[in-house]
Formats: structure tokens, sequence, C-alpha cells
């Protein structure tokens, strides 16, 4: 009599999701260390519309770093991932002044201003694929 091996209710988070999983985490967990590390010079890519700069960046970092812990833990993945998409697109805006005023980052090469759009980009797609939520295997059902 040959055993059935059985499945799990929730498959196991493939190679490459877990790469991908790993990536977003760091992303954002270095990143939001870097709000406050860095906070003036993060200040300086916040477009001068939007008002209090500083909140705007120390606002963000909390919510980068509440969003790489939440990715951690597997019953609030998904809602760290909806919620660093949607950070994600709400720091859109700097990038694109980055790229409108050059001449204020002269530190930086104009192509990596570029290239930050495609990556975000990216970024985004990533978030949403390896935060997906799982589906059922047919052995729970």
């Amino acid at each position: 009599m040959s055993a059935t091996p059985t499945r799990p209710a929730t498959p196991a988070l493939g190679r490459w999701r877990v790469a991908g999983l790993a990536f977003v985490f760091l992303w954002f967990a270095i990143g939001g260390v870097a709000h406050f590390a860095l906070t003036e010079t993060e200040m300086r890519i916040v477009p001068p519309y939007i008002p209090w700069p500083r909140e705007a960046v120390l606002v963000s970092g909390v919510f980068e770093l509440l969003g790489a812990a939440g990715l951690l833990w597997r019953p609030t993945r998904r809602a760290a991932g909806v919620g660093l998409f949607l950070l994600t697109l709400a720091v859109t805006p700097a990038h694109f002044y980055m790229l409108q005023r050059p001449d204020l980052f002269a530190n930086v090469p104009y192509w990596a201003l570029v290239v930050r759009l495609p990556v975000q980009a990216g970024l985004l797609g990533l978030i949403a694929w390896c935060t997906a939520a799982w589906p059922k295997s047919a052995a729970s059902r």
C-alpha cells in the first residue's frame, strides 16, 4: 500500500516568490530607515506643492517600515502588499519632480532619474505578484 502525500491547506511560497518578498522587504525596510537617518536628503525630493515636507518624509518612512514588517507575517502580508503598493503610487510625484528639475539634483546622473520610473513600475509589479492572495489547494476544498 502506498501512502499518498497530503497537500498543505495553503501552498508554500515558491522560491521566486520568496526572493521577491525578500527584495520588497529589504527595499522598504532600508528605505524606511533612510527616511529617518537622512531626513534632510529625503526632503529635497518632495515636490514644492506637497505641504510639510519633513512630516511627509517621516510619515512615509513609518509606513514603509510598517509595510515591511507586515510582509513578514502571513496574515498581514496581503494588507501590507496593498499598503506598500498604494504608498509606492503616492510617492510617484517625487520621481516626476526629480525628472522635471534635474538641475536641483546635479549629484544624480540624469539616466538614473529616467530609470527610476521603470524601476518603480517593476517594483509595483513585484509587490503585487509576491503578496498576492494565495488560491486554496484542491485538497482543502
